[in-house]
């Protein structure tokens, strides 16, 4: 099972404060040096919320700063979790990811879905009708883009006519693409053509418990498509505090977020309980999302023997 850390979302992620840069930059080499596999960005403009933890805070902008993540790290993988396709007009972002594709030297996961956070489309004017027709037409444009390099599409919210990738990145058929959705009709879309799936799970004292469930949902609508399920590898989002003051970032939404943790060998259990159920990439976001959390995770890493 690959690991992965989901880096400071929102503004006050960082133990309280606001990261900067040079915070991104630490911590993804970090990652880099303890023998992480992967660096993770959610993908959101803005946060309104008057019953989470703070009721308002900002991010800086995802695919930014993983450019600047892909030219300053070798060897982990760089993804998004994920991207609303109806942020960025389909066919210049599907340009956007082929440089990126070329600084990092083939190693981004495109995670992408419909999104769902309706305040920041409102605030960044944004439509938010229709979320999964919009999806829909925007992944058919990405995904042909980044697969096959060229399309001539006309659809209800998006036009991308004689288009041509050009030059291509480092991989001739793109990135993986990962879709974050459990929706049947996302699925059913998406499904024929990415090479990841992921869901986040926060609550409950045994979050592995409801894999299984997961698991059978994804296989039953790649049945559905015709897809080998053994195709889709599978990821899962959690939150961990190494620390053991039972933290939670402070842009999630209910303060009812049970982080897996404990010592370094119980929490190293808990994510080996994913590997048994299939998962084939872990994503945890840090509770503090701090450099020094993730030094502490290191003993983690020492128990799993990585």
């Amino acid at each position: 099972m690959k690991l992965g850390i989901v880096l400071p979302e929102a503004e006050h992620d960082m133990a309280g404060e606001t990261a900067g840069w040079n915070d991104y930059m630490a911590m993804a080499q970090m990652a880099e040096q303890i023998g992480l596999d992967s660096v993770w960005l959610c993908d959101h403009l803005l946060y309104r919320n008057p019953e989470a933890v703070l009721d308002q805070q900002g991010a800086w902008e995802c695919w930014s700063i993983l450019t600047g993540l892909a030219a300053v790290t070798e060897r982990v993988e760089l993804g998004s979790l994920v991207t609303p396709t109806s942020f960025r007009n389909p066919a210049v972002f599907a340009k956007q990811i082929d440089a990126i594709e070329e600084i990092s030297g083939g190693r981004i996961i495109l995670g992408l879905g419909a999104g769902w956070n309706e305040p920041e489309y409102m605030a960044f004017g944004l439509p938010f009708d229709r979320r999964v027709a919009r999806f829909e037409e925007a992944f058919t444009i990405i995904r042909t883009l980044l697969q096959e390099g060229e399309i001539d599409f006309e659809g209800d919210y998006y036009t991308a006519r004689d288009c041509e990738l050009c030059p291509r990145g480092p991989r001739p058929a793109g990135p993986p693409l990962m879709i974050g959705s459990t929706g049947p009709r996302m699925l059913r879309i998406s499904l024929p053509h990415v090479q990841m799936w992921n869901a986040w799970l926060w609550w409950g004292d045994d979050p592995t418990a409801e894999v299984p469930e997961l698991r059978e949902l994804v296989d039953s609508a790649c049945a559905g498509v015709g897809r080998d399920p053994a195709e889709i590898e599978r990821s899962i989002t959690i939150v961990v505090d190494p620390s053991g003051r039972h933290d939670v970032p402070t842009s999630m939404t209910s303060k009812d977020i049970k982080p897996l943790t404990g010592s370094p060998e119980q929490i190293a259990a808990g994510l080996q309980g994913f590997a048994d159920q299939g998962v084939g990439h872990l994503q945890f976001v840090l509770a503090p999302t701090t450099l020094g959390a993730l030094e502490a995770f290191h003993k983690v890493l020492e128990a799993m023997g990585r």
